[in-house]
């Protein structure tokens, strides 16, 4: 699950040893320890995070601070270009983590893909845009679709014969890109309408549908083994929080929006006895 634009993580999970200096230099947003949510000894969670705070109760979370690289330059772009390729700050690198795992054993992706033995999307991203995790050194592994049940298809762009030059090379190119996306496109779909949701915590916004959709495939069999999806909206700046309550603005709604979506797909994957299968991130 990725949080696009730069999430106040001072603002979500907070350690009760820094709560004073907290308050010292941003007296403005911080919210009072009276309003918490109550994780451990010294660590709480954003009030708006209820439905983590449940995952937390129930042994299945796990929290991660202080993650960043040194000498941060304050760029969202640069950051997201590290989180994306799991690199040194040091280092420019243009595949992502993700896609590397996976081009280990698939170097020739996307040739001759699916098979037998790989009849699924490697990762697929629920959204407009494949994610760049998945990025190989010259090909991205996942798909993105919107829309299990109907990822759509296209039709091959010529039958005929196609020239033995520099042309026909790019038109073969295309042909297959089709070809591959329509034979996953009947994967998805076929896994969409024999998946199933069990869990009634899912709500109409977008993060809970796209986690919905989640669940409902693996629930359906697709062997896909990597999916990612986004929230955005963290670029929050100076409107984060509601003058006079803190607990309340742009950043608790976005918590809200996280920590629901999350509850949710965690008690459908418990549902459908398929919970010790997944990992989230």
């Amino acid at each position: 699950i990725q949080l696009q634009g730069g999430n106040d993580g001072l603002n979500t999970v907070f350690d009760l040893n820094q709560y004073d200096n907290l308050q010292n230099v941003r007296s403005n947003i911080i919210i009072p320890e009276s309003d918490l949510l109550t994780v451990n000894g010294t660590t709480r969670f954003h009030p708006s995070m209820s439905g983590m705070k449940e995952i937390w109760d129930q042994e299945k979370l796990c929290v991660v601070q202080n993650v960043g690289y040194p000498n941060q330059n304050r760029s969202h772009f640069r950051s997201t270009d590290i989180w994306n390729s799991a690199s040194d700050a040091n280092d420019f690198i243009a595949s992502g983590w993700i896609g590397r795992f996976l081009e280990v054993n698939h170097s020739t992706f996307p040739e001759n893909y699916p098979n037998d033995n790989n009849p699924d999307p490697f990762a697929i991203t629920i959204g407009k845009v494949v994610s760049e995790t998945c990025q190989g050194n010259s090909t991205n592994f996942s798909m993105a679709i919107e829309d299990p049940e109907n990822p759509g298809t296209a039709l091959v762009s010529n039958t005929g014969q196609i020239p033995n030059n520099c042309y026909g090379n790019s038109l073969n190119f295309v042909n297959d890109t089709i070809k591959q996306t329509n034979a996953y496109a009947d994967a998805i779909k076929n896994a969409s309408n024999s998946g199933n949701n069990l869990s009634d915590k899912y709500n109409s916004r977008d993060l809970s549908e796209k986690l919905k959709h989640v669940a409902k495939l693996i629930s359906g069999g697709l062997q896909t083994k990597v999916y990612v999806v986004q929230i955005g909206g963290f670029d929050n700046h100076d409107n984060q929080v509601v003058e006079g309550d803190t607990k309340t603005g742009i950043h608790a709604n976005l918590l809200q929006k996280l920590s629901e979506a999350m509850a949710a797909f965690q008690d459908d994957l418990k549902l459908l006895n398929i919970d010790n299968r997944v990992l989230g991130m």
